[in-house]
């Protein structure tokens, strides 16, 4: 009886967990059926609606009105001037009414100099918008990569669930006819309770995820998504050399710095012309009081020798900014030769682990939980054996889908460092 009524109790748990699986497994999966979520339509949403890409854009326009600014002469002064007005405050009875209209004349290139600056700093403006652009995306990728990993995982760990529970069905029958102890039973219900909290974990990895690709997409944390597409995962074939040459021409980061350099050069020749003299002209209309009116003519010069070591100085400083901008760009190009070679080798390693897993790993795994399971049945091998195959699998699997996430990472980070998609012949993501 006492065999009798622990069986009994044991299938009773067993149902009991069932139904909590069940409810868990009900909320990891869509109320509906929802459309497929392609990666490349949230790219599209995203490059239209993160506010990160148009405040870079905003950025760059403002930078692009600047030119016409900074190239124009300074406004000319209308001035009036009363001279000698009697004590009665009479300014029409005043000796002299000047009316006088000035301008300030730089020398000749000065301003052009000028605005040639601050249009090649708008150009480095554009190539930021256009790095953010590709930072969006890239982080979009990585988003993606990420949800699907989490669906992929709850999945894995519902089939993994059904798993357990057949184990343990099989450990209670086991139990029931005398051929293995009643500690069979409540490992196994022990690692089915584990497998469905692992669900439950699973769930929170999705709303994470959902989340962070709504906030690329500017979109509240849960606005709906659909389902991810499993990533298509083939070796990158095009040599690192060829990408790496790819990148150092089409990286926006490099056209800004050069764009920069540009601008300290445009600097570096303002500088000169400011050992230069500016003017300021002015012409007047003399209103006499019992004379006879006339005018009037003034010209002034500055003198910029006088302080030549402000010039001296200035010069020092265009030269140094010059090469700084050099140095930095030298940096950006060791920096981008890195993360192609970086992202390059993750991607292929990524490849190489998941094709390693479909072929060999996962079904090896899961004719071993096969044998396994009749063996046990047979009582030819300890339930803990039972146990290590299950456990084996699971994580085989869990390996398979991390390893398709992983690339399509590495592969958001290539494209992040060549400066834009790959194509079909790379053997990435078009």
């Amino acid at each position: 009886m006492r065999t009798i009524w622990c069986a009994l109790a044991a299938r009773r748990a067993r149902r009991e967990l069932a139904i909590i699986g069940a409810l868990v497994v009900g909320l990891t999966r869509p109320a509906g059926a929802a459309d497929p979520l392609r990666l490349a339509d949230a790219i599209d949403l995203a490059l239209r609606d993160n506010p990160a890409i148009a405040g870079a854009a905003q950025r760059a326009d403002a930078l692009r009105a600047r030119p016409a600014q900074v190239s124009a002469y300074d406004d000319p002064t209308l001035s009036w001037e009363a001279w000698d007005i009697p004590e009665s405050l009479r300014i029409d009875a005043a000796e002299n009414n000047i009316f006088r209209l000035t301008q300030k004349l730089p020398f000749p290139g000065k301003r052009s100099k000028a605005g040639e600056a601050a249009a090649h700093e708008a150009d480095a403006a554009g190539a930021d918008t256009d790095a953010v652009r590709l930072a969006v995306r890239a982080a979009v990728t990585r988003a993606y990569a990420d949800l699907w990993l989490a669906g992929e995982r709850a999945r894995v760990l519902e089939r993994d669930r059904v798993l357990f529970d057949r184990m343990t069905r099989t450990a209670e029958s086991q139990y029931a006819i005398g051929q293995t102890a009643q500690a069979d039973v409540l490992r196994g219900q022990v690692e089915l309770t584990h497998s469905i909290i692992a669900q439950r974990t699973a769930r929170l990895a999705i709303e994470a995820a959902r989340a962070e690709l709504n906030a690329l997409l500017s979109r509240t944390a849960e606005a709906p998504l659909g389902e991810p597409e499993a990533p298509s995962v083939r070796h990158i074939e095009t040599p690192l050399a060829a990408l790496t040459e790819r990148a150092l021409a089409a990286r926006p980061e490099l056209a800004g710095q050069r764009a920069m350099i540009d601008r300290e050069h445009s600097g570096a020749e303002l500088a000169k012309l400011g050992w230069w003299p500016d003017f300021e002209v002015s012409v007047g209309r003399f209103i006499n009081y019992g004379r006879n009116d006339g005018f009037g003519a003034m010209a002034s010069v500055t003198l910029p020798f006088v302080q030549a070591d402000k010039y001296r100085a200035a010069e020092g400083e265009a030269k140094a900014r010059v090469a700084g901008a050099e140095a930095a760009l030298r940096s950006l190009q060791d920096g981008v030769r890195r993360e192609v070679a970086q992202a390059y080798l993750a991607a292929n390693t990524a490849a190489l682990e998941y094709e390693l897993a479909r072929t060999t790993h996962v079904p090896h795994a899961e004719q071993a939980v096969r044998v396994t399971e009749a063996a046990y049945a047979s009582g030819a091998v300890e339930f803990a054996a039972l146990l290590d195959a299950l456990r084996t699998v699971q994580e085989t699997h869990l390996q398979h889908a991390e390893a398709a996430a992983a690339y399509l990472r590495a592969v958001a980070d290539l494209e992040r460092a060549v400066g834009g998609p790959l194509d079909a012949a790379t053997g990435g993501q078009s």
